[in-house]
């Protein structure tokens, strides 16, 4: 090979190298920027959120010491701003605590915030399938695996035996306009991509039973919890760093102290 056509190819290696790195920085500030503005974002909502701790001391919660929080959302607020609004979230032991939205489809939320921009980030959402009128089997919440922390990025705690071992954890705070609802963790597990967990519709109370016996059987975890088919539950689902599977947590529904 002649020593010019040497050159050129270099040349073309070393201009495919700078667009690459150059497109590189181009996508890791873009996620920086959309990053910073939903955390900005997050704390405007906190003006419609405010907490007060307290024990359980429920009989549904089994085998507990938990405390939870009393939380108090703004719901009017809120859907004044974005009016899919849906509910509040609190996972312990996290950093989730976010309002809750639900569009018309999976694939809003997946690239738009709290105020409908665009955003890489997107917002977490509910499944487009819950009614969330007290009817669903099966509510499900989605969020972004975020290498910062946001969103879901921090459920990647939910499979550490840190996080297990404190039962503080294992109850799950749901808000919506009628009220606060708890549900308590029976199971935490990371699974290839599937569309199995995501149910929201079932044949018959047994079907469901089966279905929840499942889930509850691919815990890494034992949390020691019962199951029957007139529970309901709640499961949190974001994507795994390399998206090629998904962390997974549920929890079912459990009565709130009066």
């Amino acid at each position: 090979m002649k020593k010019k056509q040497k050159l050129s190819i270099m040349k073309v290696m070393r201009f495919i190298c700078l667009v690459g790195i150059i497109f590189s920085l181009y996508n890791i500030a873009i996620w920086y920027f959309d990053n910073q503005k939903n955390a900005s974002i997050k704390k405007e909502l906190n003006d419609a959120v405010s907490y007060e701790g307290r024990d359980t001391n429920n009989d549904e919660v089994e085998h507990s010491e938990e405390k939870v929080d009393i939380i108090t959302v703004d719901f009017e607020k809120l859907k004044n701003i974005n009016d899919d609004t849906i509910a509040y979230l609190k996972v312990n032991g996290t950093d989730i605590d976010y309002v809750v939205v639900k569009g018309n489809d999976n694939s809003f939320y997946l690239k738009h915030n709290f105020y409908k921009d665009y955003n890489r980030s997107g917002w977490i959402f509910m499944d487009y399938h819950n009614k969330f009128d007290g009817t669903d089997k099966n509510v499900i919440i989605y969020g972004h695996n975020t290498l910062d922390g946001s969103m879901f990025g921090t459920l990647r705690r939910i499979i550490t035996e840190n996080w297990y071992l404190d039962k503080n954890n294992h109850i799950i705070t749901l808000i919506g306009p009628n009220g606060p609802q708890l549900y308590q963790v029976f199971s935490t597990y990371s699974v290839k991509v599937e569309d199995y967990y995501i149910q929201t519709s079932f044949g018959s109370d047994n079907d469901f039973l089966t279905f929840a016996n499942n889930l509850k059987a691919r815990s890494f975890y034992n949390y020691d919890v019962s199951l029957d088919s007139d529970d309901s539950i709640l499961t949190l689902s974001t994507c795994t760093s390399n998206g090629t599977k998904r962390m997974v947590l549920h929890a079912k529904k459990i009565k709130v102290d009066e």
